[in-house]
């Protein structure tokens, strides 16, 4: 039985060009997904070596054409735009710490003039996932901070993309959001694990992989997370993340055992309440 309900990716990458593209777009649909949040190519996947904060807004166009493309693909697909935090390391080493900051807070200022257009509706900020030298993990903690100065003056959600969801990270993040005033319940820990109930403490919303147990663990908890593959579409790495078909084929697998109401809350209900979007079906 076909499920009834939308079915929402989170977190996904088309490339266009050296990826599947397209073809990714119609597994993902043809598996039953039909909602996606398409977050921005990190710049040097997309062959864009940043100079100046102009420069990203070559990795924001192709993310907005992208979208326009999925659409015609009937997959209802919402622009996340943002800069990859390993991006910090680069511009450092090229420009000097303080002139990376500089670089990636022009670029958000960028994304941000989308977003207030409404050809977005977020922003992805974060800081690298495996050690970096105290000044690095400053500056990128510097960089966020921005951001969500930014989403909150423009009313907007943030993903980030950080180390490994812990109830420290998450206890951390609150507190620099905190600080900026950006509401926490617009704020998701992007690649999660299924720590559910410890991000309902701090306000922050997991974005879980369907990959494992995670979505099973999760669900044991709440419904208070979302669903996402961060499928990378990358033809030298097939399948990497998860591959475009792993949110749909999941959340029918798991109908079965739990029924459609949950998924609601994880396809329709959350992402609408976090990013002020309709999920329609």
């Amino acid at each position: 039985m076909t499920p009834q309900l939308p079915i929402t990716d989170n977190h996904i990458h088309i490339d266009l060009i050296c990826g599947k593209g397209l073809e990714a777009v119609r597994e993902f649909k043809n598996a039953g997904g039909t909602h996606a949040f398409l977050v921005s190519l990190p710049s040097r996947h997309l062959g864009v070596f940043v100079k100046a904060a102009k420069d990203y807004t070559e990795v924001f166009e192709q993310t907005i054409t992208t979208a326009m493309k999925m659409r015609e693909e009937n997959v209802t697909t919402f622009p996340v735009l943002g800069i990859h935090p390993v991006d910090i390391l680069y511009l450092a080493e090229e420009n000097g710490i303080e002139k990376a900051v500089e670089i990636m807070c022009g670029g958000f200022d960028i994304a941000a003039s989308y977003v207030k257009e409404g050809k977005a509706v977020a922003l992805k900020s974060g800081r690298p996932h495996f050690p970096v030298s105290e000044e690095i993990w400053d500056a990128s903690n510097t960089v966020m901070s921005y951001v969500f100065s930014l989403a909150k003056d423009i009313k907007c959600a943030v993903q980030l993309h950080v180390e490994e969801m812990t109830k420290g990270s998450l206890k951390d993040l609150s507190e620099i959001a905190k600080k900026t005033g950006q509401p926490l319940e617009k704020i998701m820990n992007h690649h999660a694990t299924p720590l559910v109930s410890e991000a309902e403490k701090f306000g922050i919303y997991p974005s879980v992989t369907a990959g494992k147990d995670y979505i099973e663990t999760a669900l044991q908890q709440s419904t208070r997370f979302l669903m996402e593959t961060d499928y990378v579409d990358d033809i030298n790495k097939p399948g990497f993340v998860l591959g475009p078909k792993t949110v749909p084929k999941k959340t029918k697998k798991l109908i079965e055992i739990y029924g459609e109401e949950p998924f609601w809350d994880i396809h329709q209900k959350n992402p609408s309440k976090i990013y002020d979007v309709d999920i329609e079906f």
